[in-house]
């Protein structure tokens, strides 16, 4: 299902999910075949929509696309979850971004991660 745009937060969501869909190096081709795949026809031409503002997914659609996306966190990725957060991802260049999306879409290499930066959690201090 589509929606058309109505000026409320579409430009914001717009550009969210583009950025999100070229930071997983993903044509809108590629978005299109995985919605399919997940029973949601959605064109190219479609998508493009989407990003653009000019209509926005239907919620079950955009749950799908942060599913593919590898969104986690809806609500930070969309700006809801605190000013402090969003401050802090403005400061980080594109392959910052990237190095931070792998980490969460890796749990198993964290530890290893956090070993190899010094980070490790000290659980005497919880």
């Amino acid at each position: 299902m589509i929606q058309k745009g109505n000026g409320m937060g579409n430009t914001k969501i717009a550009e969210i999910l583009k950025y999100y869909r070229k930071l997983n190096d993903m044509s809108v081709e590629d978005v299109s075949e995985e919605l399919k795949g997940r029973n949601i026809v959605a064109a190219p031409k479609t998508i493009y929509g989407w990003e653009s503002g000019r209509t926005s997914p239907a919620a079950d659609t955009l749950m799908n696309l942060c599913k593919i996306y590898n969104i986690t966190d809806v609500l930070a990725a969309f700006g809801y979850a605190g000013q402090d957060e969003s401050l802090l991802l403005k400061d980080l260049n594109e392959e910052e971004k990237k190095v931070l999306l792998a980490y969460r879409n890796l749990p198993q290499m964290q530890p290893a991660v956090k070993k190899l930066l010094g980070v490790e959690s000290d659980s005497s201090t919880k």
